[in-house]
């Protein structure tokens, strides 16, 4: 495998693919992770690091029990954040803890087509993501601590990247409902250009099935279903890392 080849592997997440599918102007990463990583690393955030990745850790303290539970809670957070955005309450039949935006009575189909109300959509379910994966990922790293020395050298490493790409992934992941919104423009404009120039535009149609916003309400659930895809990565990892320590454990020889 080519170095060319394993950093376009690399580099198409779930989430590039459906910007990219989405809106096709949105490229490809050309960089390689590595490079742009240490780019993203200041002088005290090697410094940590090293530390880090120096540091000997003392014995763990098992907490098999605590473990064990760890799976079940990452498939209950996906489940509840999945349905979540499945459940709209517009375009489904279930009740959405989320609303997805509908036109207000009376609006003009100008009025209507602002994108605002489903900008603060996105931005709500990315607050709810990161309020459950955040908690689901401290517990995972506690456990891991306290599960062996090498168990806490992994937590502590993870501590330490959430902590220094913090601000940089919130800023890009911010640009998601940005990205999302010329998709809006481009939908509501082929609605516009569908239509017969006398058609009245009524927004009152727009949440009928087969109607243009319906389609871009799955447009937004599939961005979002890939972006808790994408921040469930890392957790995801540390309970993994917890079921293969535990089962190096068992079958290891007394």
């Amino acid at each position: 495998m080519t170095r060319e080849l394993q950093r376009a592997t690399f580099n198409r997440s779930a989430l590039v693919r459906v910007l990219s599918d989405t809106l096709p102007e949105v490229p490809d990463p050309k960089y390689d992770f590595g490079e742009r990583l240490g780019q993203w690393l200041d002088f005290s955030d090697a410094l940590t690091l090293f530390s880090v990745l120096n540091t000997e850790a003392g014995s763990g303290t098992s907490v098999a029990s605590a473990n064990s539970d760890l799976p079940a809670q990452l498939a209950r957070v996906r489940r509840n954040l999945s349905d979540s955005i499945h459940n709209d309450g517009v375009f489904s039949a279930e009740p959405a803890r989320i609303p997805f935006p509908t036109p207000l009575p009376n609006a003009t189909p100008e009025s209507a087509a602002d994108f605002s109300p489903y900008h603060r959509y996105y931005l709500a379910h990315q607050r709810d993501m990161n309020s459950a994966i955040t908690a689901l990922r401290a517990n995972a790293r506690k456990a891991l601590a306290g599960q062996s020395a090498a168990g806490r050298q992994l937590a502590d490493l993870d501590a330490a990247f959430e902590n220094f790409l913090f601000t940089r992934e919130r800023n890009l992941l911010s640009n998601i409902p940005i990205m999302l919104g010329k998709r809006f423009d481009q939908r509501y404009a082929e609605h516009r250009v569908a239509l017969a120039d006398n058609t009245t535009d009524d927004p009152t149609t727009w949440t009928q099935p087969g109607s243009w916003l319906e389609a871009f309400c799955h447009d937004a659930q599939t961005v979002l279903l890939a972006e808790l895809e994408l921040r469930l990565k890392p957790v995801a990892g540390l309970i993994a890392a917890l079921g293969s320590s535990a089962e190096i454990k068992e079958t290891k020889p007394q």
